[in-house]
């Protein structure tokens, strides 16, 4: 069984000497925008070397990402509120049942390289869900 909590095996190993990646797991809905908060601070105290890395599993009450692509017209009915967010694609729902996984690790630490990263994180998704006999 793969360690799912384990990106040290993939492509992006810590620098030597920096403390392990935290997990926080969020058991009741996170708002987004105390998540968007909560993860500004805690960059800026990676970047700072004062906190360690954290991949932090949430769920959001039901919302609409709409991404740079998205078109107000595309959003027939918006039965619950829109952010407007910085990524790329249209619009995403997130709500109850569905986990996020947001990862906040110091790249200039590890391997400064976006394409390795987003390749990692898709690796790290497959293997763990394999590990739950689901193909990703």
């Amino acid at each position: 069984m793969v360690n799912v909590r384990s990106l040290s095996a993939l492509k992006l190993p810590p620098a030597a000497g920096t403390p392990p990646v935290e997990w926080r797991v969020s058991d009741s809905p996170v708002p987004y925008e105390r998540a968007l908060a909560a993860m500004d601070e805690r960059v800026a105290a990676i970047v700072a070397g004062q906190a360690p890395e954290l991949v932090w599993l949430l769920e959001h009450p039901p919302l609409y990402t709409a991404g740079t692509s998205a078109q107000p017209e595309q959003l027939i009915e918006a039965r619950f509120p829109v952010h407007q967010v910085g990524r790329g694609g249209q619009f995403t729902y997130h709500g109850p049942g569905q986990r996020v996984a947001y990862v906040m690790l110091d790249l200039n630490r590890r391997k400064p390289d976006v394409r390795a990263f987003v390749a990692t994180l898709e690796e790290w998704i497959s293997r763990t869900l394999a590990a739950f006999n689901v193909r990703g």
